[in-house]
């Protein structure tokens, strides 16, 4: 408890920030909900044949995975909030199309013909009649709508569009750090039990009011999201930086920022913890983001589906900015000196028990371990399915995760083996072993910039600014950096600042 209270004081204004957030994503997806389903469902109610199949159909919205829906709307509307209100706001569709049509239906048949025999029209028999009564079945699926996005608003973190997820992502990248996941989980929890108390009160009071009681509902949450967008109405950055999940790309786009803006005039911000691989390259091909670390090896096994000609360092990197050139017409800079490579690690005692040197090794044990890999290693040739093919290794159980949980499922012992990255700061909290890889199935992993060419033809001073980092930053700072903000707390910001004031790239 007291471990928690301490990452509460330490984190005040982060929670408040992305409380904040929650809230507008949530609001604003309701009330676009709100919009579309509403007079929908009033209008299906006179014309009954196709209520069900349209029904149906935003019954099927709901079915769709979430992180689905969000990948499939990176290319069309890039990352951030966009997409992630999209996403919810078909998300909260059913509740409320449902009920508007039920509670119109339901309304006591005697009252339309009485109010149809005082000679009112079908619109004034809507509006006079059934929807005053039909207000509170209406509220209770707004309701319902309402803490189906609170819910799942904690996943749009994953594109950038902030929110209580941000802390959940955080504390599953830091090894499933409980106090953080708490931290983003019980807030959530609170706001959603918080709205659907407001909107219970506007229920009851609907069945009185009717159909005010709805509007005045809509004029507040319409006034509660108006304020952020006229704090936020700030001159919009110069350049937009991405990065994936990890204290290792936070701390480079940090460098990145740091450098920028002290050697120009350029605004930049930085959006962290985008999320995997394919996320962070869409965004930056949509234009969403300006520029992101990436790695050489990446870059040819994944963007470009080609081998590494060669497991020379430099050669590697050739091979992949002359591809993201051609392929992508994208700008390629100056890679560090780190080689964050993938490995295939375990502890020191099963090593020895075995006497595992080299991933092939594996194949005298494969029947009676249990891998931990992550979703993109067990589906990369760089990775487990180049195991397969180049060492013959199929292991039997595997179970796929998310990075951060792979090191604490090693250490609880459900899992023999990971997959892990040479810098990984708990490869030193851990003291962890690696398997050889003789047959150089993992080629090179350099960090550099990556960005397109039109955002370097605008800013050519960003070839100069950001090569400063070129050739720097060896395997050991890094780990040793990574390690800092993983298991001392450290921000990435002040890590990052530390390092480039040590290199003599900042003054002090």
């Amino acid at each position: 408890m007291s471990e928690f209270i301490s990452v509460f004081q330490n984190r005040q204004d982060v929670l408040m920030e992305t409380i904040w957030e929650h809230l507008q994503i949530s609001l604003i997806s309701l009330i676009i909900a709100i919009i579309i389903a509403v007079p929908l469902g009033l209008v299906l109610t006179r014309y009954t044949k196709v209520a069900e199949p349209i029904i149906a159909i935003a019954a099927i919205t709901q079915t769709i995975p979430s992180l689905a829906v969000l990948a499939f709307l990176i290319p069309f509307f890039g990352i951030g909030t966009k997409p992630a209100i999209i996403a919810l706001t078909a998300y909260g569709l059913l509740p409320i199309l449902r009920n508007s049509y039920t509670g119109i239906k339901e309304v006591n048949p005697a009252l339309k013909e009485a109010a149809t025999g005082m000679g009112m029209n079908s619109f004034k028999r809507l509006t006079k009649v059934e929807l005053p009564l039909a207000m509170p079945v209406i509220m209770a699926g707004i309701r319902t709508s309402m803490v189906l996005i609170v819910g799942t608003t904690t996943i749009a973190a994953l594109i950038g569009a902030g929110g209580l997820g941000e802390l959940i992502l955080l504390g599953l990248d830091r090894g499933a750090d409980i106090n953080l996941i708490l931290l983003g989980a019980i807030p959530a929890a609170l706001l959603a039990i918080l709205l659907d108390m407001i909107l219970r009160g506007f229920e009851k009071v609907s069945k009185r009011f009717g159909f005010q009681s709805f509007i005045a509902m809509i004029i507040i949450a319409v006034l509660v999201v108006a304020s952020p967008f006229l704090i936020n109405s700030n001159k919009q950055a110069d350049l937009v930086i991405g990065g994936k999940l990890g204290s290792e790309p936070a701390i480079l786009i940090n460098m990145y920022k740091i450098l920028i803006e002290e050697e120009t005039d350029l605004e930049v911000e930085l959006e962290a913890g985008l999320g995997k691989t394919a996320f962070v390259f869409s965004a930056l091909q949509q234009g969403s983001i300006d520029i992101f670390p990436e790695f050489t090896g990446t870059a040819i096994v994944t963007h470009l589906e080609q081998a590494a000609e060669s497991n020379d360092a430099q050669e590697v990197y050739e091979q992949a900015k002359q591809g993201m050139d051609e392929q992508y017409d994208m700008a390629f800079l100056e890679p560090m000196k780190f080689n964050n490579t993938y490995a295939v690690a375990l502890t020191k005692e099963l090593a020895d028990q075995h006497n595992l040197e080299e991933i092939g090794d594996l194949k005298k044990i494969e029947n009676d371990i249990t891998a931990g890999f992550t979703l993109e290693f067990k589906d990369r040739y760089d990775g487990y399915v180049g195991m397969q093919e180049v060492y013959n290794v199929d292991i039997a159980d595997i179970k796929t995760m998310e990075p951060g949980i792979r090191q604490e499922a090693l250490s609880n012992g459900e899992v023999d083996i990971i997959d892990a990255y040479a810098t990984d700061s708990y490869m030193i909290e851990l003291d962890l072993v690696t398997l050889k890889d003789p047959e150089n199935l993992f080629p090179p992993y350099q960090g550099a910039p990556l960005m397109r060419n039109d955002t370097l033809e605008k800013y050519p001073e960003l070839e100069k600014i950001l090569n400063q980092l070129g050739g720097k930053i060896t395997d050991e700072q890094m780990r040793e950096m990574n390690y800092k903000v993983d298991y001392e707390d450290r921000s990435p910001n002040s890590v990052a600042k530390e390092f480039l004031q040590n290199e003599g790239l900042l003054d002090n």
